[in-house]
């Protein structure tokens, strides 16, 4: 990995997320981001299956972030590839940004340099810190 002010980006990229979120959707959702706040990895996983299913792109980058990591469970990066791709496809930058890393470095993925230089320039067009470093190297 090359960009170490990734957690920076997270935390920007789930803030505008939820700031784009209608009303309705915050129940759950308030649940799962403040037990990952603070470190309670079962609670945020448990809430964030039951709103990811849903089509929630800010529960779908949270189980990519809960497996990619192991917290709370085993680190599955399989697992962790498919809800960022969910919720990369519905443009969420950090989502973007991560398949990027993962096609790069082959984590979960197949090693594929184009496909990490087409998610880096997804998420870099949304001015993501890390995407564009990524890029500029």
């Amino acid at each position: 990995m090359r960009y170490r002010g990734r957690s920076l980006s997270i935390a920007l990229s789930v803030l505008f997320a939820l700031a784009m979120m209608p009303r309705f959707a915050w129940a759950g959702l308030d649940q799962a981001t403040e037990a990952y706040r603070n470190q309670d990895y079962a609670t945020a996983l448990r809430e964030s299956m039951l709103q990811a299913p849903k089509g929630d792109v800010v529960s779908q980058f949270t189980l990519g972030e809960i497996f990619y990591h192991g917290r709370g469970t085993r680190r599955d990066t399989n697992e962790a590839a498919k809800w960022y791709r969910l919720a990369a496809d519905q443009g969420h930058s950090g989502a973007q940004y991560s398949l990027g890393l993962m096609y790069e470095n082959g984590l979960g993925l197949r090693q594929d340099f184009k496909e990490a230089l087409r998610w880096y320039r997804l998420a870099a067009d949304q001015k993501h810190a890390g995407a564009r470093y990524n890029l500029a190297l």
